[in-house]
């Protein structure tokens, strides 16, 4: 008697219409021209709060930029468990160049705003966050460098009237990010017609719907951007299927944003 083992299907099951609907509700209320630049952030927990920030209020891309050589030997990893599940909805572009890191947030966003006190500086509630800006957060011990706040457009403050002289950087992005989402929804920018179009929201739906139905689990890691790095995809472009090769998904300092 010959025993005939049947392959699995290959034929994927279709999405659940609530779990479609729900990706299609995300897409249309992405904020496509709101992002996050974070220089020298060493505690894996801030990246991840950050992370789950910027998908709450629709951000879709975040840059994350290393300059200081203590950083070289720590590991940075980002599980589940810390971020929610968030990263999966996000592109993180990590830099090592802080000036070419600047230079495709500029060409993307046109405007970077710094969490910095100065002469200049505003409060939060002072600035206007319904235009294309890049939100610029520093590191946890020095806050932002001289060499990154020559980057900065201008420098804004979160109102305190306590004690405490500055907040954790993950709350003061959070406090930033959705004081940006009020002000948008005020002028309807969640509400009316999508940032993007019923092309670009279509293809985004593609690219997360095949991420998800085929495990895509090497399209979760953060990218590694150098100056011979090809220009930035848009968020709603597919990515390539291949796997990379390791080397190009632990740039140095090692920064391992695992899902």
């Amino acid at each position: 008697m010959v025993h005939v083992i049947a392959k699995e299907s290959s034929i994927l099951p279709p999405m659940k219409p609530e779990r479609v609907a729900k990706i299609k509700s995300v897409i249309r209320q992405s904020q496509p021209d709101l992002t996050v630049v974070l220089e020298n952030i060493f505690d894996p927990l801030n990246i991840s709060a950050v992370l789950r920030s910027c998908d709450a209020v629709g951000v879709r891309e975040v840059f994350v930029v290393y300059t200081k050589p203590y950083l070289d030997k720590r590991g940075l990893v980002l599980g589940k468990r810390t971020s929610g599940g968030a990263f999966k909805w996000i592109d993180v572009y990590v830099f090592e160049d802080l000036a070419e890191c600047f230079r495709r947030v500029k060409e993307r966003y046109g405007r970077v705003l710094a969490t910095a006190l100065g002469e200049k500086s505003q409060t939060l509630y002072e600035m206007d966050l319904t235009v294309p800006t890049a939100l610029l957060f520093g590191n946890e011990d020095d806050g932002l460098s001289p060499e990154a706040l020559a980057y900065a457009d201008g420098n804004f403050l979160v109102p305190q009237v306590g004690f405490a002289e500055s907040l954790n950087i993950s709350v003061a992005c959070a406090v930033t990010l959705f004081e940006a989402m009020r002000q948008r929804h005020a002028k309807g920018m969640y509400d009316t017609a999508s940032k993007l179009s019923e092309v670009q929201q279509e293809l985004l739906f593609e690219r997360w719907s095949k991420m998800l139905r085929e495990k895509s689990w090497h399209q979760q890691f953060a990218i590694p951007v150098t100056q011979d790095s090809e220009p930035l995809l848009p968020i709603y472009a597919q990515r390539d299927a291949r796997l990379p090769p390791i080397k190009r998904m632990k740039p140095k300092p090692l920064t391992n944003f695992d899902l």
